[in-house]
């Protein structure tokens, strides 16, 4: 039984409707509600959330193993309450809702050591205080929490009364990204992160959001501050044969995921590039086999993943697979596709877009990766 929950009621004029939407937005998000009894319910490894809905409004329980767990799973909630009943909803939590200056799962981590892996791979070496919930290979993932450049002293999120996070102003608001924990020393404290960096140092052409991951690897020297929380994210699932394809953004989490896969693993990892300068060394199990796909040889139609995924033989029989794949948005929709044509069913595929291209401007201009 999860040893953390807490409660909460939604007063509201239709609250079936509003049921309806809460479960509709959480679908985007692979939450996805059954029915038990008068509940819905919705699991996961981030714990367990039951909606019932009443006469005059929706009661909510969360309920996880964890204290970290459940104010991320509180925050959440909140976050999407607010977005689809507006501001003014009201959300008081009752139950297991002490909260501290900082989320539970919260950790300030310091800069140590800086290393460039390849001329667009830089990998930062950080250490920090009670690190052993990050050490699990079921979670991936981290949030880095980067401090604007010039902050000496950074301010960091804390939890609010209604569970959603509060900020520091604008002026000292962290920049939030998501990242591969390449590396994690739990006991001794350490752990590596590995940033690809861009050409214009740090928002890279083609992505819609730029990139403050790679501004914060470029400046990073020992001694600066960077928050982070989780673990979040998903690895990979047993199977007999794996599939795993990825650009550059990917590579930190395919390099762990083939260091962890068992010794009499099988199946292959296509690895997008922008050349050979780019690929680094892999330790792998020898039934795994690693194929480099270089942009810069490529043609303009298509990038090299998606082709290389698409001329791939897979094995006849789709439920003996797994497949992991993370890179653009766009070539991601493409690969899901057509893994689904394959006869791939959605439990045995993992599939993220990592950052998102902008269209060009100009006929000229050759993607990138973020």
């Amino acid at each position: 039984m999860p040893r953390f929950s807490c409660d909460t009621a939604i007063p509201h004029d239709r609250p079936s409707a509003a049921a309806g939407r809460l479960v509709a937005a959480a679908e985007p998000y692979g939450l996805s509600f059954v029915r038990e009894g008068g509940t819905l319910a919705a699991s996961g490894a981030f714990g367990r959330l039951a909606l019932t809905v009443g006469a005059d409004g929706l009661h909510l329980r969360a309920e996880a193993e964890d204290r970290g767990l459940l104010e991320r799973l509180r925050a959440s909630v909140g976050e999407q309450l607010v977005g689809l009943l507006g501001e003014d909803v009201a959300i008081v939590w009752t139950g297991d809702v002490e909260t501290g200056p900082l989320f539970a799962d919260f950790r300030e981590i310091r800069v140590t050591a800086v290393l460039d892996l390849t001329p667009r791979l830089r990998r930062v070496t950080f250490q920090g205080c009670d690190l052993g919930r990050f050490a699990t290979p079921d979670n991936l993932h981290v949030r880095l929490y980067l401090p604007p450049d010039g902050a000496t002293v950074p301010s960091w999120p804390r939890p609010g009364p209604d569970g959603r996070p509060l900020w520091p102003e604008p002026d000292r608001r962290p920049a939030v990204r998501y990242y591969t924990l390449r590396r994690i020393d739990a006991e001794a404290g350490e752990l590596d992160i590995d940033f690809v960096l861009h050409a214009d140092g740090g928002h890279p052409a083609g992505a819609s959001d730029g990139a403050p991951g790679a501004g914060f690897a470029r400046r990073a020297r020992p001694g600066d501050l960077c928050g982070m929380s989780g673990p979040c994210g998903l690895g990979i699932r047993p199977a007999s044969w794996h599939l795993l394809a990825g650009d550059e953004t990917a590579l930190p989490a395919i390099a762990r995921i083939l260091e962890e896969l068992p010794a009499d693993a099988r199946g292959i990892a296509l690895i997008e590039v922008e050349d050979a300068a780019d690929e680094v060394p892999l330790r792998t199990p020898a039934g795994i086999a690693v194929r480099w796909l270089h942009r810069r040889d490529a043609g303009a139609d298509e990038g090299p993943l998606v082709e290389a995924v698409r001329a791939l033989a897979l094995p006849s029989d789709p439920s003996t697979l797994f497949a992991w794949v993370a890179c653009e948005f766009d070539d991601l929709g493409r690969l899901r596709d057509h893994l689904r044509g394959r006869g791939i069913d959605r439990d045995r595929m993992l599939t993220v877009a990592y950052w998102r291209r902008t269209p060009p401007a100009a006929p000229s201009d050759r993607r990138t990766s973020a």
